[in-house]
């Protein structure tokens, strides 16, 4: 849709994805998605996400876009916090930051390439989607939290 600050964007009523997080002793994990060359920015890393349904709230969104890119989500799952990118009035990408008991997901449909397990440090080192590098310094503190 053409959002009101002129900017071409996927979804009418958003978007939203997750960045899903392992805990282990020597540090958090984080899944990534590699795009395929059919999404937007392909061959860059990001999150699993893409368009709201309408009336779908960003959390349920999220989660259902990564299930149907990498796969069922764990149960017992847990939201640590969120980050909202929000550049027109009538549009806006809600980021959440999932804590999972164990890593899991593949590439299951066209939109991933891959699926990989990173340290924070090594997310950094990645070709990243623009917008997702842009939320990165504040997802990665979220996931640096105490918890």
């Amino acid at each position: 849709m053409t959002c009101s600050d002129g900017h071409v964007r996927w979804g009418v009523f958003g978007a939203a994805g997750v960045v899903f997080v392992v805990r282990f002793p020597e540090g958090p994990r984080v899944m990534l998605q590699k795009r395929s060359a059919f999404a937007h920015e392909g061959g860059t890393w990001s999150c699993a996400g893409g368009a709201l349904d309408e009336g779908e709230s960003p959390l349920d969104g999220a989660l259902r876009e990564a299930s149907e890119e990498v796969g069922a989500i764990p149960a017992g799952h847990r939201v640590l916090g969120q980050t909202v990118f929000a550049p027109a009035t009538d549009w806006s990408y809600t980021t959440f930051v999932v804590e999972v008991t164990g890593e899991f997901g593949s590439s299951i449909n066209f939109e991933t390439d891959a699926v990989a397990w990173d340290t924070p440090d090594e997310v950094e080192q990645r070709p990243l989607h623009a917008g997702f590098a842009a939320a990165w310094p504040a997802l990665r503190e979220i996931i640096e939290a105490p918890t």
